[in-house]
């Protein structure tokens, strides 16, 4: 494979599957910062597509500071199966982390919404799968749009334990970042493309959403898939709990990944994430067309 040049706007990667790269144009999302465009993409960094089936597709949303790279692996497995795929690089990610303190949570959720209704424009059925904050953006995906298919969340995050978090809206005033989270993964000489550190005014937009994300909780009905790791130590336990309590999803599964940290997309229990995302999806399409009219 071979990553596009950066350009202006962002270009979405096309994924072959087990083949070569080409781009694909893709205008800047409304609500997008127009700023952070100019800042070159960093290498890997570029947001996806893959065309195939019209049947099923799938959007997957990375998580707080990361970039797609943490959801190719997942997405070349979507579409070496045939599914459609699309990975949007969410505003402020991918560039320069202070970018990331120019945006706020509306306009990394107007990006996955508008990935989400080109997807929607194509396919039968659309799933969402997000890992950590990109759990929280396809939560809120659900709860808007009654029309989502299905939801798979890795370690989603809805809110923190931390006591510093609460002092957030302060310390955004008078420091521009802290200390980065990125990169707890177990499998050795794997790697994640992400800030090392943490953009202090978008962290505390993101606990906005998660405020809204739980307090809305109770809307998402949609089938759900959440698999969450043993040793997280980015995310508490508590948010996976919060999730499958408050969702009123008549089909819920948890699994529970054993030998996985926190970006379990690149860990050691990635391939059976993969596979079992993907017996979900067929097996959630399958009963949605069968169902009498």
């Amino acid at each position: 494979m071979h990553n596009a040049p950066p350009s202006e706007p962002d270009q979405p990667v096309e994924i072959a599957p087990r083949g070569p790269l080409s781009c694909d144009d893709e205008a800047v999302p409304a609500g997008a910062n127009r700023r952070e465009v100019a800042v070159p993409v960093l290498p890997g960094a570029e947001p996806f597509v893959h065309a195939g089936s019209d049947d099923v597709g799938v959007l997957l949303c990375h998580g707080f500071t990361s970039t797609p790279q943490s959801m190719r692996d997942w997405g070349e497995h979507l579409a070496a199966e045939g599914i459609s795929v699309r990975c949007p690089r969410l505003p402020g990610h991918g560039t320069a982390w202070r970018e990331l303190n120019r945006t706020r949570w509306t306009d990394w959720y107007a990006t996955v919404e508008r990935e989400f209704g080109l997807l929607r424009s194509t396919c039968r059925s659309v799933f969402v799968f997000g890992q950590s904050m990109g759990g929280a953006l396809a939560l809120r995906l659900a709860q808007e749009h009654p029309e989502v298919t299905g939801l798979v969340l890795v370690n989603p995050s809805v809110l923190t334990l931390r006591r510093e978090a609460a002092l957030l809206p302060l310390l955004s005033r008078v420091l521009p970042a802290g200390r980065g989270v990125a990169g707890d993964i177990a499998k050795a000489g794997a790697s994640e493309l992400a800030y090392d550190r943490m953009p202090l005014k978008a962290a505390t937009s993101m606990r906005q959403l998660w405020r809204i994300v739980r307090r809305d909780l109770g809307k998402v009905r949609a089938p759900l898939l959440l698999a969450r790791s043993a040793a997280d130590h980015v995310v508490e336990p508590l948010n996976a709990q919060v999730v499958l309590d408050g969702v009123r999803s008549a089909d819920v599964a948890e699994i529970v990944l054993r030998d996985s940290f926190h970006v379990a997309t690149l860990d050691h229990d990635a391939p059976a994430l993969f596979a079992g995302s993907v017996e979900f999806t067929s097996r959630i399409h399958r009963e949605r067309v069968e169902e009498p009219a």
